[in-house]
């Protein structure tokens, strides 16, 4: 395939939005449109790209916008040995960046993926220009607490129904649920399972600081972070929520979320 990628300084111009990334012989779906400073945005668990129909043409005018399927997600391959880790997850963000060619980037993760920026953060720092976390767990000191459990729970196609069913709210259309409930569990159950366990693996459960500009947007079902708390990890942290909205916020008020996460990025110097 012929490709053209221009990197000057931090902007990026792509000629093509199919890019070829791969990580441990894993091959990475992901695409880039537009130009100018990167944007990558990361889903969650046993989701895809498609979690950001609304923002890709909201910001290709101005930005360089990547996404891409986690491995075992979408059109991603999966390890042939099975094991899912956040760091698997890390890297493969990076093998896309460098594809890409963007020098810096602002990663924008979901749920799952919020741990996915933040291990991507701490393993390759002078890559980010600024985290934005959408309804996931920055802040792993609480996280398992909160969950009051250790270890990840069977993944039985019945408990993934009932805890998807879970994250929407009565304003969550049916469509979009029924969009997002196709998606999540139509993804396989060993990559359900292996994400689930990523999730839980002790060795990311630290309080290492990241300095990089961060923005948590949560639903309007999640208790805002406090915001002194989040500041010893992450001394450049701000918080905001959009009420009446489930666990799907970008999806279901994606004109206030993109205007909030347009705000944050008006705000950081690549």
């Amino acid at each position: 395939m012929n490709r053209i990628i221009i990197a000057i300084i931090f902007s990026v111009t792509v000629a093509t939005p199919v890019l070829a990334a791969s990580v441990d012989g894993i091959e990475i779906h992901s695409s880039s449109v537009g130009t100018g400073p990167a944007i990558v945005f990361i889903h969650g668990w046993t989701c895809d790209t498609s979690s950001w129909t609304e923002q890709v043409p909201a910001f290709e005018k101005e930005y360089c916008v990547i996404t891409l399927d986690l491995p075992g997600h979408g059109q991603s391959n999966s390890p042939k040995d099975g094991n899912f880790s956040m760091d698997l997850f890390a890297r493969a963000v990076e093998a896309v960046r460098a594809e890409a060619g963007a020098e810096e980037i602002v990663l924008v993760g979901h749920s799952m993926g919020v741990m996915v920026i933040r291990q991507y953060a701490l393993t390759f720092p002078d890559r980010v220009a600024g985290l934005v976390a959408v309804d996931g767990p920055l802040d792993v000191r609480s996280f398992y607490a909160s969950l009051q459990m250790d270890q990840p729970p069977a993944m039985t196609i019945e408990m993934r129904e009932n805890m998807i069913r879970g994250m929407f709210v009565p304003e969550t259309s049916i469509a979009l649920q029924e969009k997002i409930m196709s998606t999540m569990l139509g993804t396989p159950e060993a990559t359900a399972k292996g994400a689930a366990a990523a999730m839980f693996d002790p060795s990311i459960r630290t309080a290492d600081v990241i300095h990089a500009p961060t923005l948590a947007v949560v639903a309007g079902t999640t208790q805002v972070p406090d915001t002194e708390s989040m500041k010893e990890i992450f001394p450049n942290f701000e918080a905001t929520q959009i009420a009446g909205t489930g666990h799907f916020l970008m999806m279901e008020k994606p004109d206030e979320f993109n205007r909030l996460l347009k705000t944050f990025l008006d705000s950081i110097e690549y």
